[in-house]
Order: C-alpha cells, then sequence, then structure tokens
C-alpha cells in the first residue's frame, strides 16, 4: 500500500462508497477494500428516501441515480379485494425538490457510487479481507488477507469500518450490539401480474398477517415482504405458489406471479452499539446498528453517517480541523440510531400487523380517516417524517451553537427548500454553496470584510455575500439585513445571528474546531458583538 494513504475503508457497500467518494472530493488519499469477489447481484436495499436524494445532490450524483428508478408517492392498505386507504405524500412541513421515494435497486445505487469513487480514483480492491485490527496511537494497525493468499499487514493513520451486520471492525474494537430478535420474514423479488399502481407502496392484509409490495423500476417487478411465512425460502416454486394464493385470495381476483428471481428468509433484529469511535477507529451504517427492513432505513442511515463522517475526517486528516471534530460524529450518530430502532420498531408492527383485532379496527377506522381530510394530512405527513430522513436534525450536537428564535430553519436543522426555491435569488446561491465540500458563511449583504474571512480558512470555508431581493432567506434563518449563516458541508446550519465583525465570526470558527490556515494580523478584541442575536 502506498504511504500516501491516510484512510483505509472496510466495505464497499453504499456507506463504504459515500465515505470514500466525499474523502476523495476532498482530497484525501483513500484505500477502499471488500472480502467479496466483486459487486453484488442480489437485490437488498430498495428506496432511496428525500434526504439520500439531497445527499446525493450535494455529492454532484443525484442526476445519474434519477431517471434508474421508480418514483413512489403513495401508500395503499388492501383487505378483502378492496381499498381500506390511500396515503399520499405530505412533506408540506418538510420542504425539499424530491418530495418522493425512489425505488432502486442497491445493485444500481452502488454501481453509481462505484462509478463515481472511480472518476476519483478509487477504485474497490475485491477479494480482501480484513482479519484483524488493532488501534494504535497514531493510526490502526490492519492484518488483510488477499484472494491469491497473500497477507498484509499495514499501519493507516485512520480506519472506517463499513462492513455491515457482522463488522469485523466493530467485533476487533470490543464493541457490542446491543438489542433483541423478533420474528423472521420473507424477501422475494417477482414479477406480478396483478393491476396495482406502480407509483405506490401496497400493503395487503392476508389471513394472520400482511403482505408487503414495493414497485421496482422493471415493468410488473415487485419486492414482496411476507411477514407469515418464512419457510422454504430456497424452493422458489413453493415461495411462487404461496404468494400467488395469497395475493389472489387477499385482493380477491386471479393474480398471476412468476419464479421470484430472489429470496431470503431474514431474522428482524433491532440492535446498535453506544459508541461508534475508538481511537482513530470508526464504524457506520450495519457495523453500528441493525433494525428492521420495514421502513426501508438501513441503506439510507448509513448514507448518511457515511457523509457526516467523511467531511469530518476530512478536515481532520488535511490539518484544517482539530481532532476534536471527530467527537461530534459519534455524540450526533449515536442518537440518531436510538430513534432509528423506536421508529422501526412501530413501521415493524405495521407491517406485521399481527394484533387480533386489526382486521376488525382497521376498515372502521381508516374509513373514518378517509372522510376527515386535515386529520389525514396530519397522519401522511407523521407517516413521511418518521422515514424520508429530512425531520433528523442536530438541536443537542456540539457544533450547533445557539441561533435567533424566529428562524423556519434554526442552527442544528437541514437547509430546506422546495424544487421551486431553487431558483430564485438569494436561494440558488444558497443551493450552490450546498454543493461545495467545505463550510459556507454566507453573509447577508456585502460587509468588506469578506477577503480577510475567507484568507483566514481558505481550504476550509466558503465565503459569500449573498443577494436576498425578496428577504425570503433572511426569513428562513432568522436573520436581517447584514445577518450571517453557518452552514455544516452537509447541509445543516450550525449559527447564524447579525453580523458584528470577524473577530466575531472567527471565534464561531474556531469553536466549532476550525484551524484557521492564515493568521490573523489584527488583535482580536474580546466581546465584540453577538453570535446569535435574534433578528
Amino acid at each position: 500500500m502506498a504511504e500516501a494513504v491516510c484512510v483505509l475503508v472496510v466495505g464497499a457497500g453504499p456507506v463504504g462508497l459515500t465515505t470514500a467518494y466525499e474523502l476523495a472530493r476532498r482530497g484525501v488519499e483513500v484505500r477502499l477494500v471488500d472480502q467479496a469477489a466483486g459487486p453484488a447481484t442480489s437485490s437488498r436495499a430498495l428506496a432511496v428516501h428525500a434526504r439520500s436524494l439531497e445527499t446525493f445532490r450535494q455529492m454532484g450524483i443525484v442526476d445519474e441515480l434519477l431517471p434508474l428508478g421508480q418514483r413512489v408517492v403513495h401508500f395503499t392498505l388492501h383487505q378483502h379485494g378492496r381499498i381500506l386507504i390511500r396515503f399520499d405524500t405530505n412533506y408540506d412541513t418538510l420542504p425539499t425538490p424530491f418530495p418522493f421515494s425512489l425505488m432502486v435497486d442497491q445493485v444500481v445505487t452502488e454501481r453509481v457510487l462505484r462509478e463515481a469513487t472511480a472518476r476519483l480514483g478509487i477504485r474497490v480492491e475485491w477479494g480482501v479481507r480484513l482479519v484483524g485490527l488493532r488501534p494504535v496511537t497514531d493510526g490502526a494497525e490492519a492484518e488483510l488477507d488477499h484472494a491469491d493468499g497473500r497477507a498484509e499487514r499495514t499501519v493507516v493513520p485512520w480506519l472506517v469500518g463499513a462492513d455491515g451486520a457482522h463488522s469485523v471492525v466493530r467485533k476487533s474494537l470490543g464493541l457490542r450490539l446491543a438489542g433483541d430478535s423478533t420474528e423472521t420474514w420473507l424477501n422475494a423479488d417477482v414479477v406480478l401480474d396483478a393491476n396495482l399502481p406502480r407509483d405506490s407502496n401496497h400493503l395487503v392484509l392476508c389471513r394472520g398477517g400482511a403482505l408487503l409490495l414495493v414497485p421496482f423500476p422493471e415493468p410488473g417487478k415487485w419486492r414482496i415482504v411476507d411477514t407469515v411465512d418464512a419457510h422454504d425460502a430456497d424452493d422458489p416454486e413453493a415461495v411462487r405458489a404461496r404468494i400467488e394464493a395469497k395475493l389472489s385470495a387477499a385482493l380477491r381476483r386471479p393474480v398471476g406471479v412468476a419464479p421470484p428471481t430472489w429470496t431470503s428468509a431474514f431474522t428482524v433484529q433491532q440492535r446498535m452499539i453506544g459508541q461508534m469511535r475508538v481511537g482513530r477507529c470508526f464504524v457506520a451504517g450495519d457495523a453500528a446498528h441493525v433494525h428492521s427492513p420495514a421502513s426501508g432505513q438501513g441503506m439510507n442511515t448509513g448514507i448518511q453517517e457515511g457523509y457526516n463522517l467523511a467531511w469530518k475526517l476530512a478536515q481532520v486528516a488535511l490539518g484544517y480541523a482539530d481532532d476534536a471534530l471527530l467527537d461530534s460524529y459519534p455524540a450526533e450518530r449515536v442518537p440518531v440510531g436510538q430513534v432509528l430502532l423506536r421508529s422501526t420498531r412501530k413501521a415493524t408492527a405495521l407491517v406485521a400487523l399481527r394484533n387480533a383485532v386489526a382486521p376488525v379496527a382497521l376498515p372502521a377506522g381508516l374509513g373514518l380517516l378517509s372522510t376527515l381530510k386535515p386529520a389525514k394530512r396530519k397522519v401522511e405527513s407523521k407517516i413521511i417524517r418518521g422515514f424520508c430522513g429530512l425531520g433528523l436534525c442536530y438541536d443537542s450536537s456540539p457544533l450547533t451553537r445557539p441561533g435567533p428564535t424566529t428562524a423556519a430553519i434554526p442552527p442544528g436543522h437541514r437547509v430546506a427548500y422546495t424544487a421551486e426555491q431553487q431558483h430564485r435569488a438569494g436561494w440558488r446561491e444558497v443551493v450552490a454553496e450546498l454543493a461545495d465540500p467545505r463550510w459556507s458563511l454566507l453573509l447577508l449583504g456585502a460587509t468588506g470584510d469578506e477577503p480577510r474571512l475567507a484568507e483566514r480558512y481558505p481550504a476550509a470555508v466558503s465565503v459569500r455575500s449573498l443577494p436576498d431581493p425578496d428577504g425570503s432567506v433572511g426569513r428562513a434563518f432568522g436573520v436581517g439585513p447584514g445577518g450571517f449563516v453557518l452552514i455544516r458541508p452537509d447541509g445543516y446550519v450550525a449559527g447564524a445571528g447579525q453580523y458584528a465583525g470577524p473577530a466575531d465570526l472567527d471565534r464561531l470558527l474556531r469553536s466549532c474546531h476550525l484551524r484557521p490556515q492564515v493568521p490573523d494580523a489584527a488583535p482580536t478584541a474580546p466581546g465584540v458583538g453577538s453570535l446569535a442575536a435574534d433578528a
């Protein structure tokens, strides 16, 4: 291995690829290894939710993925041959340019990420297995076995374990998954002749449980999750016949089912670790938490973790920030894992419908809800918030500073905007800043201090004076003309307030563990201005 390699990423699934790509995009030398002989060919995760699509846009790859997927904007419940209710998407309180879930095979998502990573000069080393790991003072000592039988021992400054639920990195670091296992379900990818709308997921109530149907982009192809019968997973004809019988009986019409192209029985687990960093080693994705696939959270959460970790690790590795910045990774993501387990438990209970009174209570309750439009919209908003990832915030993060109380987008929250908003003056510049891998310091109005601010942290912070002709940008962040907004590289607000001079902003950036690259010739007087004054 070349001495220039700074980060060893173990695992080349979506999490490892996102991490490697973001590190490389910021100029960090990366090595990416995976024990598999080559790219995955079997189907796994299917849903890419709105926040992941926003992240892919920041990464510059969303336009490659969107044409390859099926957009889903409904969730339909069926019983006894009729539709009980169809929930629509409601992103009213979570504005986004991507108000849908994109159904696309994880194999395809990985391919898009892998090709993007290769364009940055990072290629996966297949057939390389991590067999030993030991944290050392200035990095990690890793033992690798190659497919040709060669053994390798190497020391790297940093190591990231994105190696899945059976993570060797996690086990080597002595981190234990705590939680429980519940039930066993069956996944099957099949082509159906069922005449079901493909812009919706469908939950079909059957005797003793339910079938969840999720559309693939390919015509007629669906992912079916059987929450009751997981036996005979290795017998395609038995699975086909069982699904055909269940769907035909539940929909009360003949349904043709082709032999499945892939089946998998799996145990629904709810487990996570309480720490995601040991020295210079980190874990992300399924290596840190495993849970029910009921709401399609696993891959999406892992992508967010890879993105969160990569920008922080890059700034520390390149000397732009202190090591303390990396402590914010577990401080932010461990609580997310805890919330995730709670939400997936609820989603599992909904999909499984084990309650004996559900077949009686659901039709009456959902029938009433259908007639109460405002109540239905509230339920739809709550459903969306539970899985799209847009509601996640870092209010309690060590990187979040108090801000204006009037802000629609306060510190700790993601920069939210709609597809229409992104073309307005002011917002257009905000959206452009989100694609910059650096922090963004936005000033609402020219101050004359921009060159001085920019030259202090040239590689870590982008400084921009922002037009705001209709005042909508300032209102969103709770600041008026002459205000500032500091946005993290992952699109979350770190701080906002009224501009009181470069000394105040310098202290703000230092409090986020950034290191000035250029000394400030002017003395910094204490107590100047307010970093969090209400607009």
